[in-house]
């Protein structure tokens, strides 16, 4: 992945405002950054694996990818857990209408 189509992913899929990147570094203003990292290695004479940006770039990505996915799984897990509790005040409900004394 090149960083062009990191700039792609990030125009789609904005990250969010704040980001604690490393335990030592935390990034307040997403936006910024990004913008930086872009005209960083726009601007770098040399190859790409020796530009600093590019490597904050890429870590920034992973992290939001990994980031995205695990929020996609708890999600996930919400909606089952909220499903199944769904169904059991629905189950409920069914027992009191058969039985009023119940409540």
């Amino acid at each position: 992945m090149n960083h062009e189509e990191i700039k792609r992913y990030f125009e789609n899929n904005p990250p969010p405002k704040e980001v604690r990147l490393t335990e030592w570094a935390n990034i307040t203003d997403t936006q910024v950054f990004l913008k930086s990292c872009y005209s960083t290695i726009r601007n770098f004479n040399g190859p790409i694996d020796r530009c600093s940006a590019w490597w904050h770039l890429r870590d920034f990505y992973i992290l939001m990818k990994k980031t995205s996915s695990q929020l996609s799984a708890s999600s996930q897990e919400n909606d089952t857990a909220a499903d199944a509790s769904v169904k059991e005040e629905s189950s409920q409900d069914e027992k009191i209408k058969e039985d009023p004394d119940l409540e």
